[in-house]
């Protein structure tokens, strides 16, 4: 009797001491690129993709909360045959919030492309 209460005690406290503990939060990094006419549509919608992008994951990983983070990516060219790298002469500009950081730069077909990254954690 007294060692079938010493294994109930232990199997409680190891549950409470291991079983309610908050699970480690998984992270990735995502991108998500856009172009447009003028800066601000490129800036604006760079973000728009990145949240997306981070609810497609969210769901995917069957996360019930996700949270994002400004996390700084190599620009991402479209035209990659054309300008296989973005050229330091070529940075527009950075710009940076608490979810995302972007870079935006000149594009080959249109004038302003954005890359904007993001570091996403959810559990």
């Amino acid at each position: 009797m007294l060692r079938a209460a010493t294994m109930t005690a232990f199997g409680a406290l190891a549950f409470a001491v291991w079983g309610f503990q908050p699970a480690t939060a998984g992270c990735q990094v995502i991108s998500a690129t856009h172009s447009a006419d003028n800066q601000a549509d490129a800036l604006a919608m760079s973000r728009a993709l990145a949240a997306e992008s981070a609810a497609d994951l969210k769901h995917s990983k069957g996360w019930k909360s996700v949270s994002m983070s400004a996390y700084k990516v190599k620009p991402d060219p479209f035209w990659k045959s054309v300008r296989p790298v973005v050229p330091k002469d070529v940075i527009y500009g950075h710009f940076a919030t608490a979810k995302t950081y972007t870079t935006c730069f000149t594009g080959v077909v249109v004038p302003y492309v954005c890359t904007s990254g993001s570091k996403v954690c959810g559990n």
